[in-house]
């Protein structure tokens, strides 16, 4: 019998239990895939926490991006055969040995990356592809300030936002995070704990500030990161790590400087098929040509998924972590 975590009512990490989970037989447009590496992710938490509503309600296999091997196929998928190694970033269920996915939210994984790889790097390094290519365009020249920059998103982004030329600002809470983040793509990076970061940022850019803030950190750091922004600037709200924005008169972002604020998901930018096999053959083009570099800095097993989240909560956790079956 196939094993997986699920979650039976909403709380602390003590609330993942390991359990049988019999993943069934895929039907018309489906597959079934074995995982050999699940990556781990916030939104995890909030779907554990009930921050974020959990899609289908409870009980919840939770888990949003994954790779593995095609095991068997539904009628209509022509595009695949067992023994392909695939990879997807979806809404939840991914904490589990084996399930049946819909075969049109799955991409194929090239050779040159691993599966660990792959699997810690679809949420999130789509998430930096629509955030620094779609969101806000980021080109040569640009300015960018980005918060929690020895996450998992970070460390992706800061390589990336570097390839295309920006000069790019993060902030981080620790010197080891700080020198995580400079060893990928990150110009500058402020201790939050120790400097205020809008001083921070001001004294870098010499008063002209920055052209984007991508935030998933919420509550914490802000309204702090609008007065991060140059005039006609774009805030980016991706997370809420510190817990969400509260609500603000939209006449802040005019004081501001006629701001530009936007609250983005993956789920919605990748929702058409020709986007999301758009955007991870750009995460891989951009993986295989050493631009970009994906670094599995903790692994946990499976059953550990509660100790998993708890370091990620306890921010003892630094880039992209897994989970193995």
């Amino acid at each position: 019998m196939s094993k997986a975590i699920r979650i039976h009512a909403h709380g602390g990490p003590e609330v993942l239990t390991y359990e049988d989970a019999d993943p069934g037989e895929p039907a018309a447009g489906q597959i079934l895939i074995r995982h050999s590496a699940i990556g781990l992710n916030f939104i995890d938490v909030y779907h554990r926490s009930g921050l974020y509503p959990p899609p289908g309600g409870l009980p919840l296999i939770p888990g949003s991006e994954a790779a593995g091997v095609v095991l068997a196929i539904g009628a209509g998928v022509d595009w695949l055969t067992p023994g392909d190694r695939i990879a997807y970033a979806v809404n939840v269920g991914a904490y589990s040995e084996q399930r049946v996915i819909a075969a049109d939210r799955v991409v194929k994984v090239p050779d040159g990356i691993s599966d660990e790889q792959a699997a810690a790097m679809m949420l999130k390094g789509m998430t930096a592809e629509y955030l620094l290519r779609r969101t806000y365009p980021v080109k040569a020249g640009d300015t960018i300030l980005y918060h929690a920059a020895a996450g998992g998103v970070g460390l992706i982004l800061g390589q990336w936002a570097k390839h295309l030329g920006a000069t790019v600002i993060g902030t981080a809470s620790s010197a080891d995070k700080i020198e995580l983040a400079k060893a990928h793509g990150f110009d500058h990076v402020i201790n939050y704990r120790e400097q205020d970061f809008v001083a921070g940022v001001a004294a870098i850019t010499a008063g002209r500030k920055c052209d984007v803030a991508y935030d998933s950190v919420g509550n914490d750091t802000f309204p702090a990161s609008l007065d991060c922004l140059r005039p006609l600037g774009m805030f980016v709200s991706f997370g809420q790590s510190s817990g969400p924005i509260p609500p603000f008169s939209m006449s802040l972002l005019a004081q501001k400087g006629s701001l530009y604020a936007t609250r983005p998901t993956i789920f919605v930018y990748n929702a058409r098929r020709e986007d999301l096999v758009a955007s991870a053959q750009a995460l891989f083009d951009v993986v295989l040509s050493g631009a970009v570099e994906i670094k599995i800095n903790q692994r946990y097993a499976l059953k550990d998924a509660a100790k998993a989240q708890s370091d990620l909560e306890g921010r003892k956790t630094t880039g992209t972590s897994v989970l193995i079956p």
